[in-house]
């Protein structure tokens, strides 16, 4: 039997049939197209596509796929019957599917299946066929990708390609050749965002990607429709055009106004805002191979009968205490007290207690040594480590990515990104960075410059922080008297967990009494932040009728 885990091995998740029914009216417009889907699955789209055909007048129409599942393309090609058309589908890879007779529409839902589990000979032809298109996938791309290109691949010229694909067509890194390539082989590209989830078994945001003139590009710009879920697709709301600075840059700045965007772009090119690489870098923490063996509260340092130079001072795994502007050492220590782990396992070679021995053999007794990440090690107790970072940045975000001062020297592990200031940069940095990043055009930047994962999660990878729009050395260095004021009241806000609040006293200092920045474009990227940060809070709780 085809079963739900099986299906999702093949990243099959069928169409919802007003998703299918839209993409069909939308992409098929004369009674003569010919239509292809290239991952037919129970064939969805393809009943659409034939019921829509008939509607145009078209006489037993004729479609076309592909799929792997030969249960499914038997019970794909009875359904095109019973809609009363003839379904020619070839139980094969699509990546083998030579491109012959062009098509005029290309309609699909691409397996989604991550770069983890697309290996193979599947993942070399894929790869194969992209880049017979010029398209240069990395080692990193899901199948979605791949697909995409291939399928505009067997269009016609003036074609039209009628996909649903996961949101990492705007954000993901590896996306980029992607985008540059519909942008450059398409003359109209329209994009609709869900509020909400449109597939219940996977944890992926979705939209669809209504791309039509193919060979006849580029597109001048893009259009953008948000909308609630997909039973709103009968109700679209007006498009918000935008255009790209960059085709294979990220497209998830898209609805953001362009009074913001322009002041963005001129805050860049003045200096004022520039990526917090400029002031130092950002690395991963350490991977300890178990967290529970490493990182120890101070009732597992008492037990083992450790010695305090056996241990060093630990930011807690996760990023949940870095919620404020500072980790002071008293911070660290009500930590402790409250039993987290605030002890990193990091005796030396050659002076081991009797309780490190005993601690290390327990290690060995429970398999630890065995992990991956142990074994390869010279040490396997001996976790590699930076020295302490100037700044800690979380990485994990429901609200947004805060910078945090390790004023306590404290160590950290790879639930958050450690910010190694330049040395020029260091003093005014730990003063006053992870304060005057609390404004909204950097909130924003972050939502645009990071990844939104499935749970509303706001993820921002080392590379994707070095780009992250943040004040710069002079803009802070002239507000610093100003930011010395409300550092106070801003932290007690953030103490109550009222980010908001926060966020409104620093851009009244740092962006309108600084930057000249008039209140109005403020309240304006205030506002696009906040409505980022609403629709991954929103598509975090899942399906809804």
């Amino acid at each position: 039997m085809d079963t739900s885990e099986l299906r999702k091995a093949r990243g099959a998740f069928f169409t919802p049939t007003d998703v299918a029914l839209f993409l069909a009216e939308w992409a098929v417009r004369h009674p003569g197209d010919r239509v292809l889907e290239p991952s037919t699955g129970d064939a969805e789209l393809l009943v659409s596509a034939v019921g829509r055909l008939r509607e145009l007048g078209a006489v037993d129409p004729r479609v076309w796929g592909s799929e792997l599942h030969a249960s499914s393309a038997q019970v794909g090609v009875e359904r095109i019957v019973e809609a009363g058309g003839v379904g020619e589908i070839e139980v094969q890879d699509f990546f083998n599917r030579e491109v012959a007779e062009p098509f005029d529409v290309v309609i699909g839902n691409p397996p989604y299946i991550r770069f983890q589990s697309f290996t193979g000979p599947e993942r070399a032809r894929a790869r194969e066929a992209a880049l017979s298109a010029g398209v240069a996938l990395s080692g990193l791309a899901s199948a979605w990708a791949a697909f995409t290109v291939r399928g505009a691949q067997h269009l016609a010229p003036g074609g039209r390609l009628a996909f649903v694909l996961p949101s990492e067509l705007l954000t993901a890194n590896y996306g980029g050749p992607v985008r540059e390539y519909l942008i450059q082989n398409f003359a109209d590209i329209e994009i609709i965002l869900f509020d909400e989830r449109i597939f219940a078994d996977v944890d992926t945001d979705a939209l669809l990607l209504l791309a039509s003139g193919y060979g006849c590009g580029p597109a001048a710009e893009l259009s953008f429709r948000r909308i609630h879920n997909a039973a709103s697709l009968d109700r679209l709301p007006p498009a918000v055009s935008w255009t790209p600075a960059d085709p294979a840059g990220k497209w998830s700045a898209a609805t953001v106004s362009a009074e913001v965007t322009s002041t963005v772009l001129d805050l860049q090119e003045e200096g004022s805002l520039v990526p917090l690489l400029d002031w130092g870098q950002t690395k991963l923490g350490a991977v300890t191979g178990r967290n529970t063996f490493f990182a120890l509260t101070l009732e597992d340092v008492e037990n083992a009968r450790l010695r305090r130079d056996e241990v060093l001072p630990l930011s807690p795994p996760g990023s949940a205490h870095l919620r404020g502007l500072e980790l002071s050492a008293a911070a660290l220590r009500e930590l402790g007290a409250q039993g987290k782990r605030t002890s990193l396992f990091y005796p030396t070679e050659h002076k081991l207690s009797a309780g490190a021995e005993a601690y290390i053999a327990d290690g060995e007794g429970q398999g630890v040594s065995g992990a991956y990440k142990c074994r390869v090690r010279r040490l396997w107790w001996q976790v590699p480590l930076s020295k302490p970072a100037d700044l800690f940045l979380t990485y994990m975000n429901a609200d947004t990515a805060r910078l945090v001062t390790n004023s306590a020297g404290a160590y950290h592990l790879n639930s958050v990104h450690g910010v190694y200031l330049r040395p020029e940069c260091r003093k005014l940095g730990r003063g006053y960075l992870p304060l005057a990043a609390l404004n909204s055009m950097t909130l924003l930047s972050a939502e645009t410059t990071g990844r939104a994962y499935g749970g509303g999660v706001l993820k921002i990878e080392p590379g994707e922080a070095n780009r992250w729009l943040v004040p710069s050395i002079g803009s802070i260095d002239r507000a610093k008297d100003a930011l010395s004021a409300i550092r106070p009241l801003v932290g007690s806000k953030l103490g109550r967990k009222d980010l908001g609040a926060a966020v409104k006293l620093v851009d009244e200092v740092v962006l309108v009494e600084s930057l000249g920045i008039s209140r109005k474009t403020v309240r304006e990227a205030r506002d696009a932040r906040n409505e980022l940060a609403y629709r991954r809070e929103v598509r975090s709780r899942g399906i809804r009728n």
